[in-house]
């Protein structure tokens, strides 16, 4: 649970955030289907895209997180597919080792090696 001193930060943000989205011409239903979106996908990013956890801390059922999901576009299968690790051919390579089996050395600055 939050303290009182680190809510007031974040009403305040969410002020300013709905007076920015009132005088952009903003409908209601839209402003609150993109709140659920992006509540729901941090949600499901917390759980590593586990819609049973998921809907356990939304409190409602795992049925009920589904069919919203399908309310608001949102591919459940996708959702999942973007937690995941890259494959091994996409991931960045971090460095070159010289000998199979052989860790790469780290380059300290300041230390002449």
């Amino acid at each position: 649970m939050r303290t009182p001193s680190e809510v007031r930060p974040l009403k305040r943000e969410l002020d300013t955030l709905i007076t920015q989205m009132h005088s952009a011409g903003i409908s209601y239903a839209e402003a609150m289907r993109q709140f659920k979106k992006r509540y729901i996908l941090e949600v499901l990013a917390h759980h590593k895209g586990n819609q049973c956890k998921a809907a356990t801390e939304l409190g409602m059922h795992r049925n009920t997180l589904s069919r919203t999901l399908a309310e608001l576009d949102m591919n459940s299968a996708q959702i999942r597919k973007g937690m995941r690790r890259p494959v091994m051919s996409e991931r960045p390579v971090l460095g070159q080792r010289s000998i199979v089996g052989q860790r790469p050395r780290l380059q300290i600055a300041g230390l002449g090696r």
